[in-house]
């Protein structure tokens, strides 16, 4: 009896080893998972009525369960003027998805122990010694007072955005004014810059807030982007390649796409003036163009950076989900992934060390399971995956100041209503 209960249990280890190795395959029909090819199908009228309005151009959907492909369909166009129909495994720029990534390559150095998460960033990057926070703030010629900081930025805060640091284009209209003079970007599309030099910059700047006060959106990302590169000693882009990239298998996920992919990045849309798809007559965020993706670049925002496809994307949260292995590798220890889906209890906002949290205080707000984690991109990009149903699902298109943004929120009730059991 006792040989044939440690029979199971063996084998029990070796399928789960197993599944946590493996890579994404798709079922033959979505039953095999538990969902039903029925409900599924009420994706389909959604995004297809969202195409047809002309609401967005185009989206891409992904849903992986039990680390199994069980939903993967293209609508619309890729690019609207040509009549040029979008593809599965086309490229969309998937911005502040880039974060989630910066956060798994600056934790992989954690665990080699270059650091402690509540060490000071300016003992890696000494222009952010002795910070100061804004004062005062003039707007007609952006002058601006400060006072000495309660406490230096740690690493921490800086991965769950309570650092204290704004966002250049998109942050409070003082912060944009303050950046824009000292030269210091959105990360999106500054192709031309050096992110070790700008970010130097940024160090010697005020603060919205002192570090750890509350939370907000900045460009943090791209300050630990730069951090990567000073304990690694590699440019940022190569690090990702190959600590991440190449190991999990996302061979379509770039900060600039080689030549012979870059037929497969999406045209970028806007809103118009009734919320229907136009082309944009204006440069994107930093007045910089929406083809930055195809062009050279030097420049490796760890905050909005990015292009990929759902398939690699759906691979790196299927390695959170595996604990920390996918593709026959392990990235991360499972404590240090639990760590990472932990609340860190910022005022405000359920935040992990790179991911937006369903808690105990949110979950009566959506369908998620406890665990969740999850975010987006600017351009209509949202994904989220969810521990306790072995569930990731996501939704590419590709547009901006838009007023169907909850295109994301739809996919995400029409996925869970999916489940036949």
């Amino acid at each position: 009896m006792r040989i044939i209960f440690l029979s199971i249990v063996l084998c029990t280890q070796i399928f789960i080893v197993y599944a946590q190795n493996k890579t994404l395959t798709p079922v033959t029909k979505p039953e095999e998972v538990g969902l039903s090819a029925t409900r599924l199908a009420r994706i389909d009228k959604m995004v297809e009525e969202h195409v047809s309005n002309l609401w967005i151009p185009g989206a891409v959907v992904c849903i992986v369960k039990n680390g199994k492909v069980a939903y993967h369909k293209a609508y619309g166009y890729r690019d609207i003027e040509s009549k040029t129909l979008l593809k599965k495994d086309d490229i969309f720029r998937i911005a502040s998805q880039s974060k989630a990534i910066t956060s798994l390559a600056v934790m992989m150095l954690w665990e080699e122990g270059k650091f402690l998460l509540d060490d000071p960033i300016s003992k890696y990057i000494p222009e952010f010694k002795n910070p100061t926070v804004l004062k005062t703030f003039n707007p007609q010629d952006s002058s601006y007072t400060t006072e000495p900081a309660k406490s230096e930025i740690t690493i921490r805060q800086l991965l769950t955005h309570s650092s204290g640091i704004d966002y250049a284009a998109i942050g409070s209209d003082e912060f944009k004014a303050i950046y824009a003079k000292a030269g210091v970007p959105s990360g999106i599309g500054n192709n031309d810059m050096i992110l070790g030099e700008r970010m130097r910059i940024l160090g010697k700047l005020p603060l919205k807030h002192n570090p750890g006060e509350r939370w907000t959106y900045g460009l943090n990302d791209d300050v630990l982007g730069y951090f990567v590169e000073v304990l690694s000693g590699m440019p940022f882009d190569q690090f990702l390649r190959k600590r991440i990239f190449d190991p999990l298998g996302m061979n379509d996920t770039y900060f600039y796409l080689p030549k012979e992919k870059q037929s497969r990045l999406v045209t970028l849309y806007t809103g118009g003036k009734d919320g229907k798809v136009v082309k944009p007559d204006t440069k994107a965020y930093d007045n910089v163009i929406a083809t930055y993706p195809n062009t050279a670049g030097t420049y490796f925002s760890g905050g909005a950076g990015l292009s990929s496809t759902v398939e690699d994307y759906a691979k790196f949260l299927q390695m959170f989900l595996n604990k920390g292995k996918y593709n026959g590798v392990q990235l991360l220890s499972r404590k240090t992934v639990e760590l990472m889906l932990t609340d860190q209890h910022i005022p405000n906002i359920h935040f992990g060390l790179g991911f937006g949290l369903e808690t105990i205080e949110n979950d009566y707000q959506s369908v998620l399971s406890l665990g969740s984690f999850s975010w987006g991109g600017a351009f209509n990009t949202h994904y989220w995956a969810d521990p306790k149903e072995n569930l990731i699902g996501l939704i590419y298109t590709n547009i901006y100041q838009s007023p169907y943004w909850s295109v994301g929120d739809k996919f995400k009730t029409l996925t869970y209503q999916s489940f036949a059991e």
